[in-house]
């Protein structure tokens, strides 16, 4: 059974990373109840779903600024004070969040200040945690580590909106955002436990310190220079934007809810929730992922397989038909069965990415490159939304699905042929 559930292993043998993975469980269901609360609460004052959809360029511009300069950041700072400052201030914000619920503000722009500061301060948080972690455990603990922020990660996309709609509905706003700056506070006593984590010395110096330099663009280009010449760092980049941006079905869902496999909302909720479970159950069952050695081609055949799951998808829409009056199809069981196993292949995929990037970095750019990662991670959605959105309404819906996961795997096998060092990449000899 230990060989087939997630290896515990980091969490027996790193205390810090315990506490860690524990801090980041509790305050990732709280944000994911602040996100989904915040989003009703500007429908609530407005009643404009442009304005909810505002609040996603309101979070990304600042996202993509500090998650470049704020991995620099970590990068020549101590890495436990930099994610307790920026954990500190997103938490003194989620506090300004509840109380302009308890005064009652009622104010849209206050809210969408109080996110873009969010947003930027989450930028710097999430690359100096991310790099934090290869100085926690052993390298080749990294996978197991790497799947158990999974399985936090989906429990907070899965519980937090769950969550965020019933304590909406029966205690308000002002008690739903007070319930995350609690749990956010056991994210600040877990980076408060942390042992210091200063640069390391680079190779080559010999005196036990890390060279003085300040975080600017320099060193944010250092990291792009760095990624630019390392084909197997590049890669995973590459390889995750294929499938974000060719066969991302986000945008599809409430046109597959509302014209095609019925159920409206409901359906549309339901299908983007089967992704998270899908990525639940391939974390929670991923003891055997510490035993792959050629992470690469794993990471190529999982992005093979997202496609072919987006693929069919697409296929039991076209075979469903329209719904009519708002009947459920049957051929929801197909869909929803797709986007779990679209789910599992994802999670596999980010397991290996993640270890790639932070094994095959050196640590003196491991924060520049999260800093990298956040932006692509932030950015492949949206663009997605966009190609979706567009193939959706120039060739429908299903067909849609179809033609984004045959692009995906054509495009992530036709980056494999160019780049073939990345099919043989091996986890014990880690080569950027």
């Amino acid at each position: 059974m230990a060989k087939i559930f997630a290896d515990i292993t980091p969490l027996r043998e790193s205390v810090p990373f315990r506490r860690l993975w524990v801090g980041n469980g509790l305050s990732s269901i709280g944000t994911q109840l602040t996100v989904v609360a915040v989003s009703l609460e500007v429908y609530d004052l407005t009643g404009s779903t442009l304005s909810v959809g505002l609040l996603g360029l309101v979070a990304l511009l600042p996202l993509v600024f500090s998650g470049l300069y704020g991995g620099a950041i970590a990068d020549v700072h101590d890495r436990r004070k930099v994610a307790l400052l920026s954990s500190a201030i997103l938490w003194l914000v989620t506090i300004c969040i509840a109380l302009q619920a308890w005064l009652g503000l009622g104010n849209v722009g206050i809210l969408y200040g109080l996110i873009a500061i969010q947003s930027a301060a989450a930028g710097i948080n999430g690359s100096a945690r991310s790099a934090i972690v290869p100085r926690l455990v052993r390298i080749e603990l990294l996978p197991s580590a790497n799947a158990l922020s999974m399985i936090v990660m989906g429990l907070g996309t899965t519980i937090g909106p769950l969550m965020a709609g019933i304590l909406v509905a029966n205690i308000g706003y002002g008690w739903t955002y007070t319930v995350d700056v609690l749990t956010f506070t056991a994210s600040l006593w877990a980076l408060f436990k942390l042992p210091p984590l200063p640069p390391l010395p680079r190779a080559g110096e010999n005196d036990g310190g890390a060279p003085a330099q300040r975080a600017g663009l320099r060193t944010v280009l250092e990291g792009f220079a760095f990624l630019g010449s390392r084909k197997n760092v590049r890669m995973t980049f590459l390889v995750d934007l294929c499938a974000m941006v060719f066969a991302l079905p986000r945008a599809l869902l409430p046109a597959l809810g509302a014209v095609w496999l019925g159920g409206g909302e409901q359906t549309a909720g339901l299908l983007l929730a089967s992704i998270a479970a899908g990525s639940f159950l391939a974390a929670l069952f991923s003891g055997p992922l510490g035993s792959v050695r050629r992470q690469g081609l794993a990471v190529v055949w999982s992005i093979t397989l997202w496609g072919g799951a987006i693929m069919a998808l697409g296929g039991s829409v076209l075979f469903g038909g329209r719904t009519h009056d708002g009947v459920i199809s049957p051929w929801i069981v197909g869909a929803v069965a797709a986007l779990v196993v679209a789910g599992v292949a994802d999670s596999i995929s980010s397991v290996f990415r993640s270890t790639i990037l932070q094994a095959a970095t050196p640590d003196h750019l491991r924060g520049r490159l999260q800093g990298i990662f956040v932006v692509v991670v932030t950015g492949g959605p949206r663009l997605g939304d966009v190609f979706s959105g567009t193939t959706g309404s120039w060739l429908g819906e299903g067909w849609a699905a179809v033609v984004g996961g045959i692009l995906c795997i054509a495009t992530v096998w036709g980056l494999a042929s160019w780049q073939p060092s990345f099919l043989r990449y091996d986890a014990r000899h880690p080569q950027p």
